[in-house]
């Protein structure tokens, strides 16, 4: 490249920019007219919005506008590059990125007129075929689409051995078809506001736009929600009424002409505004439905009366109680059916939102009679069992059971298709068909929360300081990664809404989390596969295209975890540490205390950050690279390394110690640990063995069965567990032979990808040991403090603080809030009755629906299964039977050998002493990355996650088959 190329480039690469964004139409449109556009109609500043605000004159003179520079960039890169086209297509996208950058205008003026010069023949050649094509089919995007491939196509097929120009090409009309997907087209307008001036230019380049049929896929942001609904009805295969929609500002006259309805052929003409039928609003009565519409002047007159109901004071009032903008309204124009048996049917009960059936109501004749709410339906409730085929009716009346079954099967169908979202459907038959006519969401059974991941990260019951407490940090957090993704699309997004309570029990939004990943491009089942491994669809191209500098970000922190997270360490994680080993909690005042804890809840912050990114990293690499589990070293994480420390410890002591002597002379046995501590108190040797020990629960006490949970007492207060855990490995030496055998082995597989997985799995292990130890150390400091408020007579024993938020502490300690202070004693009171009342359920379900009264879970039936098999997910393989063991919490820790199949809610690192010793280990939450898993696995025992209400279903002495492969729980009596 000569130095004149240099500068023709860099000329290229700043003017070119600066070009496109001259607002040279804002300029003529305001001079012409005195119309800001900006501040009209969709606020582009584009020649479509010159003609239809400004008129031919103020259009014209926009198109030369925007035609010059078009012209200019190409001309000037052919001035410094005469024999590189690629060139003039580099300064056509430099252009068209400044029009939208600085102006927000797509470009497509610019592009035709600078092709026109780059290269006259593929101009016309374009023109020609998607002339002809938008002439035939009068399809407004089909012809926007076919223009961009066309684009490429024709200018490669004119240089067909230049890649580079192919590339500059399609990269030209990517850019334009991003642009088009991310302004609104002023085509939309309604052509009844269009300036008269152009008002046949705009008919014509609007296409069909006022005959839509639900054929193909249609945008509920133009035509609402309902008519979008209908659409994807039709695509998935449902039986459909024909229809038609009018669209927003379109001509009434329009579809009269077109359509010919008669008494034989009725029609119905019903509301589809935009805001209608969404997940939050229904908006249901508020528009208003015309029936039995026999002929054309009815029909011209029942389209201005259903578009006349969108400027009712009662929808008006609605649109503003639920902050929704003054919008527009489309018209549905749908073949009526005559129906002998019709209905509404939720997937879900819309009363109590917990049952697992669908409310079907019906009655003979239309659907119109049952939403009148002049009739009482007859109502049907169906079950469903595990067994799709298997339902069970509840509710008599005159309509044929196997229709109620279909309905209840296509509601399931539906809801299933549109991601677990509860569906309302309106519904007839014919006697030859069933018809959808609507289908939209339950709205008071949003959001949807569900217990899948919740369960796993804060298991069991959940105390009022825990959740104040974790709530504002995991919140926190991922707000901060998807607003990384996001950027300004998040601002309307509440992440403190990400996690709630529903009876002491955590539970994720996946209503909210379903939106979010929708934004970002990404499927909504994608925080199960990215925490589970769990299997989804591939996002659309062009939805991962629009997040893909967010997406870019996020790789980026990804990339530098590692890196980030040893500088976090050094300067944040290590000194504090440190510095809380210094003086003891029970050494400092509340005061005091309140400032450790401070200090810890910063730093927890950011320990927060990484315990969320690592395993999710952890689980892209696995899943990108192909790398196995069992492939994996699990010797970094704290449930391993503690037990392998233990198990060397006993080792040492078993060299010191005669255990023949100790079963036959002092009865001392692997199941009895406290004999065989109180044996090594008074003996010689027995001191070094404790002293030792001791050392150990100083490393590792800071793990508990739970480790997010504040209120769970860590090793170090309460040791039993792993005492019991040492005596084990102390009389079976063996076992802990074949553990370290196993690791070897592990080792000696070694490849770039393993390597590359096993770096981040390491990282992992150590972000949950800092994560564990300051979360240790802040239920020290907490504890400190009740330990004072006990003494002064503010709580009558130190665990009560666990019932007060952590926000509540702050006040007394920090504002000595004397209202507070009076009320503690009561508002302990209170909630330790609301955990008790709580406790009282047994089981509680993976997905609760909207909200949910207090009472709702007592009045449901105790959950049974009639099912031989439990479905999971398969953790660690292998095939056991054995007899069950139901644990509900550590403290219930019994003698448990390989002949038990462990029955546990949940898996934590303090479960280990527990886990390793059984035959086989089912959880009713947990993925292949929880630590149960990593337990089984490493330990070579077969395990099931994710086996739903597992301590309900299964029974203690059971007998089961368990297969760790299959994720399958058999009972075998």
């Amino acid at each position: 490249m000569t130095l004149t190329q240099v500068w023709g480039a860099l000329l290229i690469f700043l003017l070119c920019p600066i070009l496109g964004g001259l607002p040279l139409i804002k300029w003529i449109t305001y001079r012409l007219t005195g119309i800001r556009l900006s501040q009209v109609g969709s606020g582009n500043i584009s020649v479509s919005a010159a003609f239809y605000h400004g008129g031919k004159l103020t259009g014209i003179l926009a198109v030369l506008s925007e035609a010059s520079k078009g012209i200019i960039a190409v001309l000037l890169a052919r001035i410094f590059f005469p024999t590189q086209p690629i060139w003039e297509l580099i300064a056509l996208i430099a252009l068209v990125m400044g029009r939208y950058w600085m102006t927000r205008g797509a470009g497509m003026t610019n592009v035709v007129w600078g092709i026109i010069v780059h290269n006259p023949v593929a101009a016309g050649l374009i023109f020609v075929i998607s002339g002809v094509g938008f002439t035939i089919f009068r399809h407004r995007e089909t012809g926007k689409l076919l223009v961009l491939i066309l684009l490429p196509l024709i200018l490669s097929l004119l240089r067909p051995h230049d890649g580079e120009y192919l590339v500059a090409a399609i990269t030209l009309a990517g850019l334009l078809w991003w642009i088009m997907q991310k302004i609104p087209d002023d085509l939309d307008l309604p052509t009844t506001q269009v300036n008269s001036e152009s008002k046949t230019m705009f008919r014509f380049f609007s296409g069909n736009q006022s005959i839509i049929s639900l054929k193909h896929p249609l945008n509920p942001e133009k035509v609402g929600q309902k008519a979008a609904n209908l659409a994807q009805l039709k695509h998935w295969g449902y039986s459909i009424p024909d229809a038609w929609i009018l669209m927003p500002g379109e001509d009434p006259k329009n579809l009269p002409e077109y359509l010919q309805p008669t008494p034989a052929n009725p029609l119905v003409v019903r509301s589809s505004a935009i805001g209608e039928d969404t997940n939050t609003y229904s908006a249901a009565g508020q528009y208003s439905s015309i029936l039995n519409v026999t002929n054309r002047d009815d029909l011209e007159g029942a389209i201005l009366d259903c578009l006349a109901s969108y400027h009712n004071l009662g929808a008006i009032q609605y649109r503003r109680d639920k902050l929704q903008k003054d919008t527009s309204m489309a018209v549905i124009i749908q073949k009526q059916i005559q129906g002998i048996f019709s209905g509404v049917a939720f997937s879900r009960d819309p009363i109590i939102g917990l049952n697992n059936c669908v409310v079907i109501e019906a009655l003979l004749g239309d659907a119109t009679q049952v939403v009148s709410g002049q009739f009482t339906p007859d109502q049907y409730r169906v079950f469903f069992s595990g067994n799709q085929e298997d339902l069970n009716i509840e509710g008599d009346g005159e309509i044929p059971p196997n229709l109620i079954k279909l309905v209840a099967k296509i509601a399931r169908e539906i809801e299933d298709l549109y991601h677990g979202i509860p569906q309302d459907l309106e519904w007839t038959y014919d006697g030859n068909t069933l018809w959808l006519l609507q289908a939209r969401p339950i709205t008071n059974l949003q959001p949807i929360w569900t217990r899948k991941i919740a369960a796993e990260v804060i298991p069991g019951f959940i105390k009022p300081l825990t959740w104040s407490i974790n709530r504002d940090l995991t919140c926190d957090v991922w707000g901060e990664l998807f607003t990384l993704v996001l950027g300004k699309r998040s601002q309307d997004l509440d992440f403190r809404k990400t996690a709630t309570l529903h009876y002491h029990r955590a539970y994720f939004n996946a209503s909210l989390l379903g939106e979010i990943f929708l934004r970002m491009g990404l499927p909504p089942e994608s925080l199960e596969f990215l925490t589970r491994g769990a299997k989804f669809s591939k996002p659309p191209i062009f939805s991962t295209l629009k997040n893909v500098f967010g997406l870019l970000r996020l790789a980026r922190r990804e990339w530098n975890l590692e890196e980030d997270f040893e500088s976090d360490y050094r300067s944040k994680f290590e000194p504090t540490l440190r510095l809380l080993t210094e003086k003891s909690p029970q050494e400092m005042l509340s005061e005091e205390l309140f400032s450790r804890i401070e200090l810890i809840l910063s730093v927890l912050t950011k320990a927060t950050y990484y315990s969320i990114l690592a395993p999710l990293s952890l689980s892209l690499r696995q899943a990108i690279l192909k790398v196995s589990e069992e492939e994996l070293d699990n010797s970094q994480t704290p449930e391993i390394k503690s037990m392998r420390s233990l198990a060397s410890l006993a080792a040492d002591a078993s060299n010191l110690l005669s255990l023949i002597h100790l079963e036959s002379y002092y009865k001392i046995s692997p199941q009895n640990s406290s004999s065989l501590f109180a044996y090594l108190a008074e003996m010689p040797d027995g001191e070094s063995i404790l002293e030792k020990f001791q050392v150990w629960l100083e490393k590792f006490g800071y793990l508990s069965d739970v480790a997010t949970d504040i209120t769970v007492p860590r090793w170090k207060e309460e040791p039993r567990p792993v005492r019991t855990m040492f005596t084990k490995f102390l009389f079976e030496p063996k076992e802990i032979k074949e553990q370290r055998n196993k690791t070897v082995i592990n080792l000696k597989k070694s490849s770039w990808q393993l390597n590359v997985v096993q770096k981040r799995l390491n990282l992992k292990g150590k972000v949950t040991e800092i994560y564990s130890k300051l979360l240790a150390n802040l239920r020290w400091s907490l504890l400190g403090i009740g330990e004072y408020w006990q003494q002064s007579g503010l709580l009558e024993k130190k665990e009560d603080l666990y019932f007060l938020e952590i926000q509540e502490i702050e006040k007394i300690i920090k504002e000595k809030d004397r209202v507070l202070i009076e009320k503690v004693p009561k508002i302990i009171k209170e909630r330790r009755a609301q955990l008790e009342k709580s406790k009282e359920i047994t089981s509680v379900p993976n997905v609760v629906y909207g909200k949910i009264s207090a009472n709702a879970m007592m009045n449901q039936t105790a959950i049974s299964s009639d099912n031989k098999y439990l479905q999971g997910i398969g953790a660690s393989p292998g095939l056991v039977e054995g007899k069950v063991r139901i644990f509900l919490s550590l403290s219930e820790m019994e003698d448990v050998d390989s002949s038990n199949i462990v029955v546990v809610p949940y898996t934590d690192s303090g479960w280990t002493p527990l886990l390793m010793r059984a035959g086989g280990i089912i959880a009713e939450v947990g993925g292949r990355l929880s630590h149960g898993a990593i337990i089984a696995r490493e330990y070579e025992i077969p395990a099931v996650m994710d086996v739903t209400d597992a301590t309900s279903l299964l029974k203690n002495g059971q007998f089961v088959r368990l297969d760790g492969h299959k994720g399958v729980v058999e009972i075998l009596d």
